[in-house]
């Protein structure tokens, strides 16, 4: 069973936006201040080109692992299948942690138990222990669930922003929108997913282009929103840190029909969840591309690397802020050589197959 092209552009175009809309804009104007558009529409511009070259890569008819045995032989693509896999798995802890930090402050009225958020590793260990091809299947669903959580919460938002607030451009200088950009790289490293995913899909005309200009919409929106967030909040805007849920709470409405808001949180939550769990799956997949496919090895890799998140998670309960300086100011580099330099390098690769000693 294959993944079709139109999951693949549905995942470009609306899940991957979603898991933007937590902490990136209060991030990004902590260093850009009104400026953040700016560091958004730069990493979406690089990302967008990683996302055409991992694309391009399909055409070549191989998985990840054969296209890099296919010039380095299969011992080299087994380590680097492992390396990558680690990248994911680590790339996963960001997001998951976020999520975390939402789901405690957002959805209980009082202070939660530190294991409140354990049954999420029980689901990511179930979607990461399944084949790929049923994310494109979950994908079908979550698409216009996405499209329906973004559209409620711009409606109840956009009234209340004031966009004059985002003048005069460059006020931060280039200082700021600089560090706000290396601030940002720990959430943008979407094309890493495709590149599991290779050979699940079979390229059709123009996938690439299709395919970037679906992630390119995506991130309008996300841009937008994020306009929309800093209209609101302005100079206390860093201080938001949960940016989708708290923009529509100003909605004139409310005072009469109560936080109808919470549906629309409620289903960008759910779209969230998923993508917390993929680079799971996608890192699973890493390792079974390279030790095989024995019959009870994926629900291994998927329950071993939930359960070391679990404990990752739990050590990391009140370290988050420290965790997010640490991804932000030291390793920030991590993302943008696997996520843009690697698909890049490999388009250099053999594009005929030949044999594998």
């Amino acid at each position: 069973m294959k993944i079709s092209t139109r999951q693949v552009l549905f995942f470009l175009a609306c899940v991957a936006p979603v898991g933007k809309l937590i902490l990136l804009p209060a991030r990004l104007a902590e260093a850009a201040g009104n400026d953040l558009l700016f560091p958004f529409a730069m990493h979406y511009l690089l990302q967008a080109g990683a996302v055409f070259c991992a694309l391009l890569l399909a055409k070549r008819g191989m998985n990840f692992s054969e296209l890099l045995a296919n010039t380095f032989g299969k011992i080299a693509a087994k380590v680097f299948m492992n390396i990558y896999a680690l990248f994911l798995f680590f790339a996963a802890l960001l997001p998951l942690l976020e999520q975390k930090l939402l789901v405690q402050s957002v959805f209980y009225d009082t202070l939660p138990s530190l294991v409140s958020f354990s049954p999420f590793f029980l689901f990511a260990a179930f979607i990461a222990s399944k084949p790929l091809a049923s994310s494109g299947q979950v994908c079908d669903l979550l698409a216009p669930i996405a499209i329906a959580g973004l559209a409620g919460i711009f409606i109840l938002s956009a009234g209340s922003a004031d966009l004059a607030a985002l003048s005069p451009a460059f006020a931060s200088g280039a200082k700021g929108i600089l560090t706000a950009f290396r601030n940002g790289f720990g959430w943008f490293y979407d094309a890493a997913f495709i590149l599991p995913f290779l050979g699940t899909f079979d390229y059709k005309k123009h996938l690439a282009l299709k395919g970037t200009l679906c992630y390119l919409a995506g991130g309008a929106a996300v841009i937008l929103f994020a306009g929309i967030f800093y209209g609101i909040f302005q100079e206390t805007a860093t201080n938001q840190l949960f940016a989708f849920t708290a923009t529509s709470k100003f909605f004139s409405g409310i005072s009469t029909l109560g936080r109808i808001d919470y549906l629309f949180i409620f289903l960008l939550s759910l779209v969230m969840a998923f993508y917390c769990a993929l680079p799971l799956q996608a890192g699973v997949e890493c390792l079974l591309q390279a030790y095989g496919r024995r019959r009870y090895l994926p629900t291994i890799f998927s329950v071993a690397v939930c359960a070391a998140l679990l404990v990752v998670s739990q050590c990391t309960d009140y370290r988050f802020t420290e965790v997010l300086g640490a991804v932000g100011k030291q390793l920030f580099w991590i993302f943008p050589l696997f996520s843009v330099l690697v698909p890049a390098l490999m388009l250099l690769l053999r594009r005929k197959r030949r044999e594998i000693p």
